[in-house]
């Protein structure tokens, strides 16, 4: 297979790009036309600095100590002392698929052409992907404003050799990774370390994987309530299309469209009035439910396609003469877009949690209590609600807003922040908890479709997607661990293969 080339110019790089790269199946390069813009601002900072002009983290210190004037012979001085100052992020490290999209990220932002930066110390920023040169990031300590400094700090002071990276899974010193696969540290000049930390790489490398994965796990939401529908004899009314219409939300019609052709065929299903008149909310509901989760899906989609080719340095060079500070480094858009997201990946489990307990509970399915084969001796599969409820309230806690919260840095020069990160992993985090409680909604719509023997009788859409979940998870014929088969379904489902 010819492996996947993504070039870089600063507009253009889609969500399917940054998969491609995250996962190690392409390659980087920069485009001609974007080094030249890069190398005419990298001309304009240089005269800056020539003719002893004032310009913020070129010839000034930074945050509160931007009236610090610096001498032009220690410009170059500055910058280093920015990325050792500045790496002081802590917690666990950023997985490999978050740190090749960091580094993806800010090379496409630095390709623009508005941050003054070399093309050596761009290209070099390539080549740690090509190379799989891969810098270690704790992924604690984003403010998400001002960027997301402390972790692109640790991103970058491999380039400069310091720090510490990852190389065919050993983690050695930013200096001998480079070595290792024959590359030689950049010397930083006037502005470079300040243009490679002052972004939102991080949270929207984040983001964007989250983003990806909330799109698998809703899909698989909607394959769950299909299942759970054979398994319950659920009603298709309440799916028809003339039905929605009456309220235009196109993301209600397009989950109900799903639905109903996962359905088509299916002996199990059932019309309004054929055995009962409604069903629940948790599975009359869901086109309404999934649907509005759908339209949160697509706002971050929007506000992460854009910031996946935005400049979010500062200063931004304009023109030779038009050097200006401003904000656009301030993580808000993403921070808002990721509180909205947690929403609405929550719901999906929050309703699929509901629609669990209707299969297990025998006073709402009619099925064996828990769905156990001898129920009594065995608990069957009580305890994976109570895992279910347990992660959806985890969820709600994590769904609390992390973007109205502020708190005021750097002597108060800095007096209103993002907190964007924390609510990009906080994203992430509750889309792995969502696809868990998926799963086991798919584990025990399985489970009652088994103990019905109902097979033989669903459509072939759903049978083809029991087998999937059979094939991690065999049905239960005596009480035993579903640990990892749990984890194992979710891992699944968070790759796609449920959707």
């Amino acid at each position: 297979m010819t492996e996947k080339h993504v070039q870089l110019c600063g507009e253009g790089l889609s969500l399917s790009d940054i998969l491609q790269v995250a996962s190690g199946d392409a390659v980087c390069s920069v485009s001609e036309e974007a080094l030249q813009r890069v190398q005419l601002s990298r001309a304009r900072i240089e005269h800056q600095v020539t003719n002893n002009r004032t310009v913020y983290g070129v010839t000034t210190g930074f945050g509160k100590l931007s009236d610090v004037q610096i001498d032009s012979g220690h410009v170059e001085q500055l910058q280093i002392n920015l990325l050792r100052s500045h790496a002081v992020a802590v917690g666990p490290a950023f997985p490999t698929d978050v740190v090749r999209t960091m580094l993806l990220l800010r090379a496409n932002a630095l390709a623009k052409g508005f941050s003054g930066i070399k093309t050596d110390t761009l290209k070099l920023l390539v080549e740690l992907l090509n190379r799989r040169v891969h810098p270690v990031v704790p992924s604690q300590g984003s403010l998400g404003a001002s960027g997301d400094l402390a972790p692109l700090a640790h991103m970058a002071l491999v380039l400069i050799g310091e720090g510490e990276a990852e190389v065919e899974g050993t983690v050695m010193s930013g200096a001998a990774a480079l070595q290792a696969v024959g590359l030689e540290p950049v010397r930083l000049g006037a502005k470079e370390g300040l243009a490679l930390i002052n972004g939102t790489q991080a949270m929207t490398a984040v983001g964007a994987l989250a983003l990806a994965e909330a799109r698998r796990t809703g899909l698989a939401a909607d394959t769950a309530t299909a299942l759970t529908m054979e398994a319950l004899r659920g009603i298709v009314t309440a799916f028809d299309s003339e039905l929605l219409a009456t309220r235009p939300h196109q993301e209600m019609e397009q989950v109900a469209s799903r639905i109903r052709q996962l359905l088509v065929g299916s002996k199990r299903v059932t019309e309004q009035g054929d055995l009962r008149v409604q069903d629940p909310y948790s599975i009359r509901c869901v086109p309404q439910v999934h649907g509005a989760s759908w339209q949160a899906w697509d706002y971050a989609n929007q506000r992460l396609s854009v910031e996946f080719n935005a400049a979010t340095d500062n200063p931004i060079v304009i023109s030779e003469d038009k050097i200006v500070s401003g904000g656009q480094f301030h993580g808000q858009p993403i921070a808002l877009a990721m509180d909205f997201l947690k929403v609405a990946v929550a719901e999906w489990g929050n309703i699929s949690e509901r629609r669990t307990e209707r299969l297990v509970n025998p006073q709402l399915s009619g099925l064996s209590p828990f769905l156990a084969v001898d129920p009594g001796l065995q608990s069957g599969l009580m305890i994976t609600q109570y895992v279910a409820a347990s992660l959806v309230s985890e969820n709600k806690v994590l769904a609390h807003p992390a973007s109205v919260d502020s708190i005021p840095s750097s002597a108060n020069q800095e007096d209103h922040v993002s907190m964007g990160t924390t609510a990009a992993r906080q994203c992430r985090q509750m889309i792995g908890n969502v696809a868990r409680v998926i799963a086991i909604e798919m584990i025990c719509a399985s489970q009652a479709i088994f103990l019905q023997g109902a097979e033989e009788d669903m459509a072939s859409a759903t049978r083809s997607a029991l087998k999937k979940v059979r094939d991690l998870v065999p049905t239960v014929t005596e009480d035993t661990s579903l640990s990892a088969p749990i984890e194992a379904l979710a891992n699944a489902i968070l790759r796609g293969d449920l959707a």
